[in-house]
């Protein structure tokens, strides 16, 4: 059952990033999971096999664009096609709020989520990502 997240789900859900290795120093995943839910334009996703969190995904509608990012399918959960349906799950958000195109980011090197995202008929975008922090933390 894919479902909205809420903040009961906070502590499972970034313990679940955390165990798919989608953290980083710079990102504060507590933080993000609550700004998340906190705006009207985005969501997380869960879902949940055998009343356990068994995968998420956060998505987000900037007004020009749909955005998909933490997509995680616990370990013991993979090849069941439980990734496949979140990203559904995030595709039916995003039409809904109105997202003209989706959008991802992957980490340069990670052909294993490249080759997922290929499979799902996501395509390689000509474009280079910049970025500036914000914070002084960052």
């Amino acid at each position: 059952m894919i479902r909205a997240a809420t903040m009961a789900d906070a502590a499972s859900v970034v313990a679940l990033w955390r165990a798919c290795d989608l953290t980083r120093p710079w990102n504060d995943p507590d933080r993000d999971f609550a700004l998340a839910l906190d705006g009207a334009s985005s969501t997380v996703l869960v879902a949940e096999r055998g009343g356990a969190l068994a995968g998420s995904v956060m998505a987000g509608f900037d007004g020009h664009r749909g955005w998909v990012y933490y997509l995680a399918v616990a370990p013991d959960a993979r090849r069941g096609g439980l990734g496949r349906d979140l990203m559904a799950a995030a595709e039916r958000w995003l039409r809904g709020q109105g997202a003209p195109k989706l959008q991802l980011m992957v980490r340069a090197g990670n052909d294993s989520a490249l080759a997922f995202y290929a499979a799902l008929g996501l395509e390689v975008q000509p474009v280079v990502t910049l970025g500036r922090f914000l914070t002084d933390d960052g």
